[in-house]
Parts: structure tokens; C-alpha cells; sequence
């Protein structure tokens, strides 16, 4: 399945002796652990892709699909993939929707020495998974994250290329990750530091439980790096390019950032931002959509942060569907 990899002979060669052993053996396993919900031709795209990943014959690799829908829309993909592949896969359902309970149910279900998370609108390039686990094994730490770059399948309005929109940051390879850039839709993690006897996410978040998922770990000492190679590709469909889809996504966003530890001089922040940027948004709306749907969005996170410190939910269903 793929050729072997001469660089990670390389790697291998300064492990300490059973980490070497066992990749030598081809005894080393990765779970990947996908969470969807009502997302079928996605999540077909990304099974596709996983069965084309590249081992060099150093690991295996096995799939979890956890569904949060309890009418089990992504079943009939999954048995058809299991048709075609010899990649073994595992269904579970989550029936009461709230990804972490989702994510949950996937790691419930995962076995190996590694999980690496990816989301059912992700899809990753072939040597994704032989690529974080080479740079876990050369830095020597409990997990990797890599980039997710945006993908449209139909060609975008000019404001939202222009305005980068769904554009995240990204670093070198070997830079240490904070958890405020923690999220799991690429993410290498040993199963070894997941907490015994609990679950790793906490089901009061809607959203940004993987960010909270990381601060609990790197609090405990653990370290996450970037890979700047391990690319996966997130889907970008039109129904996300309306901006009110962009500023519902924010008002959640805000609102679960209200469940991290803050400081006062966060909070301070958000009462400053509010009233500053509706001030300027009639003189930003002359410089361009893009300019004018940023700043909004930037202010609907405040917003959000606000409302979910005082206790309001301005979003009340579990996903904001796009």
C-alpha cells in the first residue's frame, strides 16, 4: 500500500528501540475517527481518500464513523465502502446531536495506538496520515496538527476569495501549538494521553470542544506540534458563502468561547469591539463586501462571547447547518 518512505527509515533510526520495533513490524495502528452528520456525498469523498492513503508498509490504519444522526443517514455509505475496501471500518451512532458526544462515541469505538480526527467535509491528500505520524515519532510528542485549506468544488463569489474567508493560519513544521488554534479537524494524537475512565470532550460544548479538549491537555503537560505537509482539504459549498450563514457560525463561536477560562481583559476587549466596529461599519462597507462582511463577523464573535457570558443562546439548534 504505497512506497516506502526513506526519510522515515531515517526518523525511525533515532527512536528509542520498541518504538522501533514496532514500526518495524508494521505493528503501529492509527484509528481515524470521523463525526458526521447528514453529509453523505462528503463523507463518501473523504472515505474514498482515506482508502488511498500511503503506509510505506511502516503502520495500518482503520476507520470509525460516528453518526449523529439517529435515522443513520451515513450507513448505507459506509456499507458501501466496506463493499469495495479492505480498509476495516466500524459504524457507531450517536443519536442525541451534539458533537462532543459525537466525538466521543468515535474515540468509544477507536482502537490503536494513534487517532487522528478528520471531519466528514474534509478530505486529506495521500500521504496525510504517513506524514503526521513521521513528524509525531521526530519531535517526540502527543500529537500533530496539520493544515486545512479550503476547497470549492464551484467557483466562489470575488469577495469571499478576495476577503479570505475560510482561510486559516498556518506555521512551520516543529511549531508548538497553543490550544486558542486547537481544533481536530486534522489532528495525530497518541491514544495513550486520552484520559482514563472519562470522556475526552465535554458535551456542554456546541462547538469549539476541541480547542477545550487541547487547553486540558497541554495543561497537563502534553505537546502539540504543526506539520506543515499534512494537508487536508475542508469543502467550501455555496451554503456557506452567505454571510448570514457566516455570522450564525459566529454567534456560536462566541457563545462557546464563554465556557473557556477568560480574563477580564478579554471580556474588556469584547465590550470595546461591539460599539467600535457598528461605529465603522458604514465607513468599512466603502472599501468592499469583503472589508464589510469581515468586520461583522468579527463583531458577531464578540457579540456571541457576551451573550453566552450573561447567559443568552442566540443559536439554539446543535448544528448550524452549511
Amino acid at each position: 500500500m504505497g512506497r516506502v518512505d526513506s526519510n522515515f527509515a531515517s526518523v525511525a533510526s533515532a527512536m528509542p528501540s520498541h518504538a522501533r520495533d514496532n514500526i518495524s513490524n508494521n505493528s503501529v495502528h492509527i484509528c481515524v475517527c470521523i463525526c458526521t452528520y447528514k453529509r453523505s456525498q462528503l463523507l463518501k469523498r473523504l472515505l474514498a481518500e482515506l482508502a488511498r492513503q500511503e503506509t510505506g508498509g511502516l503502520f495500518s490504519y482503520s476507520i470509525v464513523v460516528s453518526d449523529n444522526d439517529q435515522l443513520r443517514s451515513a450507513e448505507a455509505v459506509v456499507c458501501d465502502f466496506t463493499a469495495v475496501s479492505s480498509i476495516p471500518i466500524k459504524y457507531c451512532v450517536e443519536p442525541q446531536q451534539n458533537i462532543s458526544r459525537a466525538r466521543n462515541k468515535a474515540v468509544e469505538n477507536a482502537k490503536g495506538d494513534f487517532i487522528a480526527f478528520v471531519d466528514d467535509d474534509e478530505f486529506p491528500a495521500d500521504r496525510w496520515l504517513l506524514t503526521l505520524l513521521k513528524t509525531c515519532y521526530e519531535y517526540g510528542v502527543d500529537g500533530v496538527l496539520g493544515p486545512v485549506k479550503r476547497h470549492f468544488d464551484e467557483k466562489p463569489p470575488n469577495w469571499l476569495v478576495k476577503g479570505g474567508f475560510y482561510e486559516r493560519p498556518t506555521h512551520q513544521t516543529g511549531f508548538v501549538m497553543t490550544w486558542q488554534e486547537g481544533r481536530t479537524g486534522n489532528l495525530l494524537i497518541k491514544t495513550a494521553i486520552l484520559p482514563a475512565g472519562e470522556p475526552p470532550f465535554r458535551p456542554e460544548f456546541r462547538a469549539g470542544e476541541d480547542q477545550d479538549f487541547l487547553r486540558r491537555m497541554i495543561e497537563k503537560g502534553h505537546v502539540f506540534i504543526w506539520c506543515n505537509e499534512a494537508v487536508v482539504y475542508e469543502v467550501v459549498p455555496p451554503a456557506r458563502w452567505k454571510p448570514t450563514y457566516m455570522l450564525r457560525k459566529a454567534l456560536l463561536r462566541g457563545q462557546t468561547a464563554s465556557l473557556q477560562p477568560l480574563e477580564v481583559l478579554d471580556i474588556a476587549k469584547s465590550v470595546i469591539a461591539i460599539p467600535t466596529y457598528a461605529a465603522c461599519l458604514p465607513f468599512i462597507a466603502l472599501l468592499g463586501r469583503h472589508r464589510f462582511v469581515d468586520l461583522l463577523v468579527r463583531l458577531f464573535d464578540h457579540l456571541g462571547k457576551l451573550l453566552g457570558l450573561i447567559g443568552i443562546n442566540p443559536i439554539k439548534e446543535p448544528y448550524v447547518a452549511g
